[in-house]
């Protein structure tokens, strides 16, 4: 099966959290950090970059590869491959754009209900320092049928 290549990229300052609340697309209404596609001939890394850039204004840097997740719908016939990165490093102002809207939230605060339903499994390992890799199988209707995920 074909893969698709897709960053997420978390800025943490000090115990908050930037997400995104998605305007459009498939998340659309859902929080999420910042990431999308990796085009032709793109650096995985530059396109987390790129695509903070697009969706809230700032601009990234020293980026920490934390994990790796494989997602599977029912829909598509690719397995979606999302490289997770956290930065603290990041300049630039903070906008709403027509893709997301940007907010803080504290790491005790996290709005799990709002979220991809497989955020809560791996996200409170990224908030603990750990690295991770897992994969997700999802049916029509987005409900988690299949998953794995280990710390590496």
């Amino acid at each position: 099966m074909n893969k698709k290549l897709l960053t997420l990229c978390l800025i943490q300052q000090g115990d908050k959290i930037l997400l995104g609340k998605a305007k459009r697309g498939k998340g659309e209404g859902k929080w999420n950090g910042f990431g999308g596609k990796v085009e032709e001939g793109e650096d995985i890394e530059d396109a987390a970059k790129r695509e903070v850039l697009e969706e809230c204004g700032l601009v990234v840097s020293n980026l920490e590869k934390v994990g790796v997740l494989d997602f599977t719908l029912p829909e598509e016939e690719k397995v979606w491959q999302v490289h997770i990165f956290k930065t603290i490093d990041f300049s630039g102002e903070l906008i709403e754009t027509d893709e997301m809207k940007p907010q803080w939230f504290p790491a005790d605060e996290i709005p799990f209900d709002s979220m991809w339903a497989d955020d809560k499994y791996w996200f409170p390992l990224f908030l603990r320092g750990k690295r991770f890799e897992g994969r997700f199988v999802f049916n029509d209707q987005h409900i988690i049928i299949e998953h794995e995920l280990r710390e590496l």
